[in-house]
């Protein structure tokens, strides 16, 4: 059972780069999709045909979008927050259940917003105050979510780009003396204690003490051939789901002609329900 998540930075693009072909050649089972940034109707359909692709582009054109492509039909599937508050039309959140390979799951999809570093200006102040309300939401959506799966037997897994670096191993420049949006202590404690909520990290558990592996770089300047990268893309899974899985890596195209967006797809896959998982990095 393959997992990815992918923030394609605007789909209509990433398919000019080489979406599908990369689609094809991964061959995932589920594939979390964010910032689609398209009207339905403008979804490239070459880009997602064949496939059952489950969406919720929002309000806000040109912006955001969540959408999950997978090879089977969802069972259900859950669009926003359970709340309808401030971030509801933004289309950030987007859930759904699946029977994969005799394991029931719920896979949700996660766009956060982007913050801002609250001592520049009030403007970013504001900006960065916002994000944590959405943190403080999601938390609670997250916490009946899991709630929800659980009482229907099911395995849960939270996967997308979260804006944030949650360890000092999860971009390169960490002894940056100033502060940085994405690892500032507020929100590297809540991404700490969504954890406590009881779900694992699962590529960090597979690759415990390594630096990375990164999962965004900069368009700008040598940012990828240097790999000065950040990890923000992440899978977050209940115990019983990651402890299947058996591989976590970033899918890191060849070269930078051949990036399809600023972001790499995170994969993990997982051994079949009822395996003995054999873990290799």
């Amino acid at each position: 059972m393959k997992l990815v998540t992918f923030n394609v930075n605007g789909l209509r693009a990433a398919d000019r780069r080489g979406f599908r072909a990369w689609l094809d050649g991964a061959d995932p089972d589920v594939v979390a999709l964010q910032e689609v940034r398209a009207p339905r109707d403008a979804v490239p359909p070459a880009a997602v045909e064949g496939w059952s692709f489950v969406y919720d582009p929002g309000r806000l054109a040109g912006r955001n979008g969540v959408a999950l492509l997978s090879k089977a039909e969802p069972r259900d599937v859950r669009p926003g927050l359970d709340e309808d508050d401030e971030f509801g039309h933004e289309g950030r959140y987007l859930e759904a259940d699946f029977d994969l390979d005799g394991r029931e799951v719920t896979v949700a999809c996660l766009y956060l917003p982007k913050g801002a570093v609250a001592s520049e200006s009030e403007a970013a102040a504001e900006k960065y105050a916002r994000k944590l309300r959405f943190c403080a939401v999601l938390s609670a959506h997250v916490t009946t979510a899991l709630a929800r799966a659980a009482r229907a037997g099911r395995e849960f897994t939270l996967v997308g780009d979260f804006n944030i670096a949650r360890t000092p191993q999860d971009l390169y420049n960490n002894k940056s003396k100033k502060p940085l949006d994405g690892f500032q202590p507020e929100e590297r404690a809540w991404l700490t204690g969504a954890l406590d909520l009881g779900l694992v990290d699962v590529v960090r558990a597979l690759h415990p003490d390594e630096q990375g592996p990164y999962s965004w770089w900069s368009w700008r300047g040598a940012s990828w051939t240097r790999d000065y990268g950040w990890r923000i893309d992440y899978h977050l899974s209940t115990p019983g789901l990651a402890a299947a899985a058996v591989r976590g890596t970033t899918d890191k195209p060849p070269s930078y002609e051949a990036r399809i967006s600023d972001h790499a797809p995170v994969v993990v896959d997982y051994a079949p329900a009822g395996s003995t998982p054999d873990p290799t990095v």
